[in-house]
């Protein structure tokens, strides 16, 4: 019974070539040449590892979310308090998104510049992961609304917007050269439109009737 020849590549190390080849790339201008030059294997190798480019980013994201994009879910997960959750998350996006060994920004974010039509389903693809992750914070901030740490009134779907479009403007200026410093003091200032639950009860006490 024929076996096959063995890989001669480590399939983990691979996944880590391919992270950042797509991640300093983008998916559309990633090359299967660009793919087997960073890899050191030949073309053949490489479908019969992962059978076509899509497959390989497919593969690739999903090691990047559970490596290098992990810290978005243990923020939410980990911090009781919703503000201390978005501070955190943001902070450790500034380190992460301007780390000297990895290429710069979000791959999430990236990796759809540009998309031809012909990669669509990619580029929807990745819209859906960004999407959930809005909903995961969206969850996180209207859980404080009904523990009482945020207004009663605040729009948690429009505040769980308003980070993510921060996180993607982190990765974008990332990208241009910012550096970590650059990226916490963004941070910082989004921090400044986190609602106050005590300065929302004072400004009503404030505007209230007296008896």
């Amino acid at each position: 019974m024929r076996t096959g020849r063995p890989r001669s590549f480590d399939r983990d190390e691979a996944l880590e070539g391919a992270i950042a080849v797509f991640w300093e790339h983008g998916y559309d201008a990633t090359s299967i040449a660009l793919l087997t030059s960073a890899l050191g294997i030949g073309a053949a190798s490489l479908y019969a590892a992962f059978g076509d480019k899509r497959a390989l980013f497919l593969d690739a994201l999903d090691r990047y979310i559970r490596t290098y994009g992990a810290f978005t879910q243990r923020a939410l997960a980990e911090e009781p308090n919703a503000r201390d959750a978005v501070e955190r998350l943001l902070r450790e996006a500034a380190a992460a998104y301007t780390r000297p060994d990895r290429p710069r920004g979000c791959l999430l974010i990236t990796a759809a510049t540009n998309c031809s039509p012909q990669s669509a389903d990619i580029a929807a693809h990745l819209r859906d992961l960004r999407a959930a992750g809005i909903r995961a914070l969206e969850d996180k901030i209207a859980a404080a609304v009904r523990a009482g740490e945020l207004p009663a009134r605040t729009d948690a779907h429009a505040l769980a917007t308003f980070y993510s479009a921060v996180l993607q403007g982190m990765s974008a200026q990332a990208r241009d050269g910012a550096t970590r410093t650059d990226l916490e003091r963004i941070a910082e200032a989004a921090l400044q439109a986190w609602p106050s639950a005590a300065g929302r009860r004072a400004a009503d006490g404030a505007g209230a009737a007296p008896n």
